[in-house]
């Protein structure tokens, strides 16, 4: 039996912002969209058109309130090889949350608060 890793699901409250910040801090862009036909919910999907992974974006019309999401614990990753350079623009951005200079990686907040860890590529 074989699987192939397709996609990761995170819930956004704001789907128009949330789409401006992957697009922003990591130059993902949409891939796809799926909408309920009520309008109930909407599937936006956002690749980097290197790896072939996605971020599914859940957005769901009736959640006001923000998500709980824990001790932020699990995380996405992204590898750059233009590590100062995602570093100024996430520092613009005011997106950088954490930085840990022993280990050279920091991480990114998004508009939800899921983390990000930015790597330079070695």
């Amino acid at each position: 039996m074989q699987f192939r890793y397709v996609h990761n699901n995170i819930n956004v409250l704001d789907l128009e912002k949330s789409l401006a910040f992957y697009r922003k801090a990591l130059g993902l862009v949409e891939a796809k969209r799926t909408a309920a036909r009520d309008g109930s919910f909407i599937l936006c999907y956002l690749e980097d058109g290197a790896s072939g992974h996605q971020i599914e974006l859940t957005w769901l019309r009736d959640r006001k309130e923000p998500y709980h999401l824990g001790d932020n614990e699990i995380h996405m990753a992204f590898v750059t090889p233009e590590f100062e350079k995602a570093h100024r623009l996430h520092e613009e951005m005011g997106a950088i949350c954490f930085e840990n200079p022993q280990m050279g990686i920091y991480f990114i907040s998004d508009p939800d608060g899921y983390w990000i860890e930015i790597i330079p590529e070695r």
